[in-house]
């Protein structure tokens, strides 16, 4: 525990050299002007936090990143005006091939130069930025937190307590009644402990950094005793949290709360990662509740938010303890992230405890699992399986946007119910699902309101997609509020560099309606039609020079009204910079050669160096007939027919790994293969699309794909003039018509038996 600071310990501190790490920033004000020129006061990090992969200047001043967990850095600004912040990165073509800055509704685009990218920010925000796709565990992100200045610190006494700025080792333990105000620049090794106490706040912008003893093989971080989370609470009540930033690196649950209630967080931001990449869950809540989180910040390496009855171990006898109730929780105004794993999770197999009113709205979702841990991942996961029993109710999920994610929800409840879930107002921009929802067991009342990928709302189970089994009841769909439904379109379909586009927004039918754009480049319109220039083929993630030429924008409208009530539609267009001319063909006959490669192949082989040992013609890529091979590459030839002139996105889906190759030029390719957990044996879906520019007519088509572990074929999809997101028909697969065979060799006889061609 630490007291307040004495003289002595104030001189001590200036002795050591003390180096904060918070960056505060201020703006002059005159009476009845402006903001003025603002004014930074930057404090360099201590050199063990400071990091080495970015530089970074606000408003021209250069100021520190701070190294948090894994390859994860921040920035953290206190300011009171707009700021423009510049990030160098200082690996040689970091952003080469491209940036990304999440959230994707704020439409943010940044000028590159070279290693550096610049962007400026009006208001208060949380952002990651990244590289386009790299949002893994072994990704380098920048997390930048921009807030107003926090509130004047409390007057020290007998029962507040002020840490100053530098570096503290040991953790803090309030007793009831007490508060903690932890200065900006203020650093913290250890815990903050909050052991049956009541009437406790920590307030200020200091940093707590716990990097504890936890095994990092193996899973012990779910204990509940002091010191092993970067806050802990048991039987703790009326606990307030604002400003703190946690910085999680062992593998243990970062915020764990255990029997406890009425907790308030505001403005904390929670950053963890550890090489297991596992087992670090955002906040958990054994029994309780009654708490709230607001314009909060998570980057997980497991669960962001999850509820359970209780833990104690993983052992039987300890999995079918009862557990207490978890009531009343709110999530607003937040900022969730996740390199494995689900956003909300309730429910484990075998346990039994009652939930009620878990509510999860105007949030952000940037990055939402992958995989799976006996269900796959998903916005949210209610997993109660193998004899699990409590009686469940009032989930709600409203106004959320979702960018890089992987299904949508996986609901499984054996005994006695679960009812009363709500999605409403789900938007989910630039991907489909990439696995399937579940609703399984004994659940019933699921609403599902305005849920749309794109613009396109979902309607049915079939375009969800949902699978409901076992006596779950079918859902029920309703269509979007029509007094503010936002939808548009988008004339011509073929766009260049330099076209003139219009955009008309359907009509609304309420009143004192706000139609606004994004366009994907950095700029903004207003009005129910507009019309924009765009004056290159980057794409939003300034990726275009990778190799196609052409460019994908995200554009965005946001139609509102006075009241609050609002709706969201996304679409990608291409911009076209340079065209992929059709190749003219000998006759063609439908489907697509393949040859298959038996092996256990750790990623796609070169192929000009393998020989194929089974052949033949299939109606669509992905649909070889392996002959019993269960372990193979293969590889699918012939032409890709375009039915017009235009800017063309594929979407690429595998789990074992695959390339698309156009006209000989490589487009798309996943991710390395990414295994799911709890002893799964397969690997998750990877996910990656690609623009390119295509004249009409038949273009020369390749894909290589594996499947090495996992029994699932790859999906291609694609969308252009005239064509939503769908799978490529069959019809628009052909190949070379083989020639009449003649006279043949023995030599080519004996090949042709090698190969064992279908019959």
């Amino acid at each position: 525990m630490f007291p307040g600071p004495t003289c002595s310990a104030m001189l001590q501190l200036r002795r050591l050299r003390i180096f904060p790490l918070a960056l505060v920033v201020f703006a002059s004000l005159h009476l009845g002007t402006r903001v003025a020129e603002a004014r930074i006061a930057p404090v360099p990090a201590p050199d063990d936090l400071r990091s080495s992969q970015f530089k970074v200047e606000v408003d021209g001043k250069p100021v520190d990143a701070v190294h948090a967990a894994a390859n994860y850095d921040y920035l953290s600004v206190d300011s009171t005006g707009p700021v423009t912040i510049r990030i160098t990165a200082t690996e040689p073509g970091f952003w080469d091939h491209g940036v990304d800055i999440q959230p994707w509704r704020l439409g943010i685009r940044p000028i590159r130069d070279g290693q550096s990218i610049e962007f400026k920010l009006k208001e208060p925000t949380k952002l990651s930025i990244s590289r386009p796709g790299d949002f893994l565990n072994y990704a380098k992100m920048l997390f930048v937190f921009v807030a107003k200045p926090p509130a004047a610190p409390p007057k020290a006494g007998p029962l507040v307590h002020i840490i100053p700025a530098g570096i503290h080792k040991g953790s803090l333990n309030p007793k009831s009644g007490e508060t903690y105000y932890l200065a900006p620049g203020s650093v913290v090794y250890g815990s903050i402990n909050l052991w049956k106490v009541q009437n406790v706040k920590i307030l200020g912008r200091g940093v707590v950094v716990y990097d504890g003893p936890q095994n990092p093989l193996d899973d012990d971080g779910w204990m509940q005793k002091p010191d092993w989370h970067c806050v802990g609470a048991l039987d703790a009540h009326h606990i307030e949290i604002d400003g703190l930033t946690c910085l999680v690196r062992s593998r243990t649950w970062s915020i764990q709360m255990k029997d406890s209630t009425d907790f308030t967080y505001d403005d904390i931001r929670v950053i963890g990662g550890n090489p297991g990449n596992a087992n670090q869950d955002g906040m958990d809540w054994l029994g309780g509740g009654n708490t709230t989180v607001r314009n909060s910040f998570f980057r997980a390496s497991d669960d962001v938010f999850a509820l359970q009855g209780n833990w104690d171990g993983y052992g039987h006898d300890n999995m079918v303890k009862p557990g207490h109730d978890v009531d009343n929780i709110l999530v607003e105004n937040s900022v969730l992230s996740t390199s494995i794993s689900n956003i909300v999770r309730a429910g484990w197999p075998e346990k039994t405890f009652n939930s009620h009113n878990f509510t999860l709205r105007n949030s952000d979702i940037l990055h939402s699992g992958i995989g799976s841990c006996g269900v796959p991942f998903a916005l949210f996961t209610f997993w109660g399986a193998d004899g699990a029993k409590g009686n469940e109710s009032g989930f709600t999920f409203e106004n959320l946007w979702l960018d890089d994610w992987y299904s949508l929800f996986q609901i499984e409840q054996e005994a006695p119910a679960l009812h009363g879930i709500t999605f409403r107002n789900i938007w989910a921009l630039e991907q489909p699902p990439l696995v399937a929802s579940k609703l399984q067991g004994q659940i019933k009342d699921v609403h599902i309101q305005n849920v749309k990928y794109g613009q396109a709302e979902v309607t049915s189970d079939a375009n969800l997609p949902l699978a409901v089994s076992n006596g779950a009841q079918e859902p029920r769909y309703a269509a979007a509020d029509q007094r503010v439904h936002a939808a548009f379109q988008v004339e011509p379909a073929v766009l260049e560099k330099g076209s003139i586009v219009d955009f008309t927004a359907q009509p609304a039918t309420g009143s004192h309606l706000r139609y606004t754009w994004m366009f994907g480049d950095g700029t903004t319109a207003r009005g129910i039609h507009v019309k924009h220039r765009y004056t290159d083929a980057d794409g939003t993630d300034l990726d275009g020079e990778s190799g196609t030429g052409a460019g994908r924008f995200r554009v965005l409208l946001h139609v509102e009204d006075k009241d609050g009530h609002e709706d969201w539609a996304e679409q990608g267009i291409t911009v076209v910079g340079k065209w992929q001319d059709a190749v003219a063909p000998q006759p063609t006959v439908a489907g697509v050669e393949y040859h298959i490669y038996p092996g256990t192949w750790p990623q796609l082989p070169a192929f000009a160096t393998q020989i194929a040992t089974r052949q033949g013609v299939a109606i669509t890529p992905a649909a070889a007939d392996s002959g019993g091979f269960t372990h193979y590459a293969v590889a699918y030839d012939g032409f890709l027919n375009i039915p017009t002139d235009g800017g063309y996105t594929f979407h690429l889906l595998a789990r074992d790994g695959a390339r698309v190759i156009i006209d000989g030029q490589p487009l798309a390719k996943t991710g390395a293969p990414f295994a799911e957990v709890c002893g799964s044996s397969l690997n998750a879906v990877r996910y990656v699309d690609a623009t390119i520019g295509l004249r009409a007519g038949k273009h020369t088509f390749r894909m290589e794909t594996l499947e090495t572990m996992s029994p699932f074929s790859p999906r291609l999809l694609w969308e252009g003039p005239g064509i939503a997101l769908t799978d490529i028909p069959e019809t628009a697969f052909s190949h070379v018509k083989p020639a009449p065979k003649g006279p043949q060799t023995l030599q080519a006889k004996k090949q042709d038996q090698a190969l064992l061609p279908l019959p």
